[in-house]
């Protein structure tokens, strides 16, 4: 007989949201004045999704599985933290750099996603199980520009959204964010993916915004230029060179249709 979910699908994700959003909240009243973001969202994919065998060919060979995480892993839990409107505004409008605010937004968000980790990390334990958490950022093959762990792979397969021209994965809450996870042996009820492209150019429309946004060519041929995309986010860096490594662009999410909505989410 199947084990029971610890709890419905809507009822996993709304208290996962609720979690997240209490660890938030924490972390900006004991870190006056960093507040970037807006509502969180969640989703939940079963470890033993079909999906997660595919991102050995659709990311990388290495890509990891959610046992190879946490051996008892029966869920995967996802999060995004959506930036506020004016952050993007910002980067949009800060030229050729990467707006001051983005890239304090990136160091500051790489220590929110940890402390969210160790929330429901903890939250998890006091249930009774266990969790294998990753880090945000920063644990990719610095050769090929690929991570053993991807987020944005593993919020599609968590039912979070679907995957833009700019590669990007657009949520009912847009683009311009930060995604995290973790892995978990507590049995959760998986959120249903989308079933139909939430990109406007992939479902049959015309928009192209964000390869026209991206100054740097890295969107402007098949396949995707990770590298050209990396050497800006250097550029970037080194741009904000008093700022701890902030590896980061965000061009291509700012100033597009999908950057804090998806696409006729009011349709």
């Amino acid at each position: 007989m199947q084990e029971k979910s610890v709890y419905a699908a809507h009822e996993a994700v709304q208290r996962l949201i609720n979690e997240v959003a209490s660890a938030l909240n924490r972390w900006k009243e004991e870190n006056p004045p960093h507040d970037y973001w807006r509502a969180p969202l969640a989703g939940v994919a079963d470890a033993s999704d079909p999906l997660f065998l595919r991102l050995k060919q659709a990311v990388g060979p290495d890509h990891a599985l959610p046992r190879d995480l946490l051996p008892s892993a029966r869920s995967v839990i996802v999060f995004f933290l959506p930036f506020k409107a004016e952050l993007a505004e910002q980067n949009e409008e800060a030229g050729v750099f990467a707006a001051r605010t983005w890239a304090e937004s990136y160091v500051v968000t790489n220590r929110v996603i940890h402390a969210v980790n160790d929330h429901l990390a903890a939250w998890i334990a006091r249930a009774g199980y266990e969790a294998g958490t990753t880090p945000a950022t920063h644990n990719f093959d610095e050769k090929r520009l690929i991570s053993p762990w991807s987020h944005k792979h593993v919020g599609y397969i968590a039912g979070l959204g679907t995957f833009g021209l700019h590669h990007l994965l657009i949520t009912e809450s847009g683009c311009c964010g930060r995604l995290g996870s973790l892995v978990t042996s507590m049995p959760l009820s998986a959120t249903a993916r989308p079933d139909r492209e939430w990109c406007t150019e992939k479902a049959g429309g015309e928009c192209r915004a964000c390869v026209v946004r991206c100054m740097y060519g890295a969107l402007a041929s098949t396949p995707f230029n990770r590298h050209a995309c990396y050497e800006q986010c250097l550029r970037n860096d080194a741009h904000h060179a008093d700022l701890p490594l902030t590896d980061v662009c965000g061009k291509c999410s700012c100033g597009v249709p999908c950057s804090g909505t998806r696409p006729g989410a009011s349709l």
